[in-house]
């Protein structure tokens, strides 16, 4: 496991709180990477989006970790635990998960933070980290993912609505200045990059002939609500599976005293295939 107290993991801790986003190089493997790929080649073709934001010429495959190892591996990577461990409280969750593959055609998607449904006063300390792997080279003309450093930091006043409520959308002087200031995420497949939860970011257009696939895997404060319900999306036998790590980030964990208790048990109880809830038992 990577120490959170080590060089690199400083390094990259320092540029999270200045900018607001860092970047993790040769994140995977080219083995994992020609793995990844081989997966989505299966995979993709009746996933599309259904709104402007999901994206109409966006491809969103929900809960990779129920649809492959591989993919658990990932989001228990320990260059990303060691990020989490340094910023959150301990059990901290995995919140989102997600294959996100851009199409051409595809329009800009709406400057957006991942953690602006938490209704905490700006400016805060990140509830969510997010991560990006780019699983195809990101370029301009393909749609990648486009930043606004610092605005980690900015006030309600500055960010002056979300995009749920599209209070600044219809604004074009607004959008100009967002525009100005974007950086564009150029990056060969493979790189990872992370950023807090309070960042203004968008997938860019896809101006290409190509796709842009990339996966999102985000993480957040062991009480904070995740974005996904794992508990529904994957069946308790395959969570009995995976890695106690991957069991405690999707939830089956406790933050004390007794977040998380299954009638006054410990949620990773209720994995045993006989487990019967005492609500049951007692009916």
């Amino acid at each position: 496991m990577t120490d959170p107290t080590d060089n690199v993991t400083q390094n990259r801790l320092a540029e999270l709180q200045e900018r607001g986003y860092t970047l993790i190089p040769d994140f995977l493997s080219p083995q994992r990477l020609e793995q990844v790929n081989a997966l989505y080649d299966t995979m993709l073709g009746s996933h599309s989006g259904r709104n402007n934001f999901e994206g109409n010429c966006t491809e969103r495959i929900y809960t990779l970790v129920a649809r492959d190892k591989l993919f658990q591996d990932i989001a228990e990577d320990p260059r990303i635990m060691a990020l989490c461990d340094a910023l959150f409280m301990p059990n901290y969750l995995l919140t989102a998960n997600q294959a996100i593959v851009i199409s051409p055609g595809e329009t800009p998607q709406p400057w957006h933070t991942d953690d602006s449904f938490y209704p905490i006063p700006r400016p805060r300390p990140m509830i969510s980290l997010s991560t990006i792997v780019a699983v195809e080279d990101f370029t301009v003309a393909n749609g990648g993912t486009q930043i606004i450093p610092g605005s980690h930091l900015w006030s309600d006043e500055q960010i002056a609505g979300d995009y749920v409520s599209g209070d600044r959308e219809s604004d074009p002087d607004f959008g100009k200045q967002l525009q100005g200031m974007a950086l564009d995420m150029t990056m060969p497949a493979g790189t990872c990059l992370v950023f807090a939860g309070t960042l203004l970011h968008r997938g860019g257009a896809n101006n290409s002939e190509g796709t842009r696939r990339a996966f999102s895997n985000q993480y957040c404060e062991p009480w904070a609500r995740p974005q996904e319900n794992f508990f529904l999306a994957i069946p308790p036998a395959k969570v009995a599976q995976m890695s106690a790590k991957m069991q405690s980030l999707l939830g089956y964990s406790i933050h004390p005293p007794f977040m998380g208790q299954v009638t006054a048990s410990h949620p990773r109880k209720a994995l045993a295939p006989d487990f019967v809830p005492p609500a049951y038992r007692e009916a």
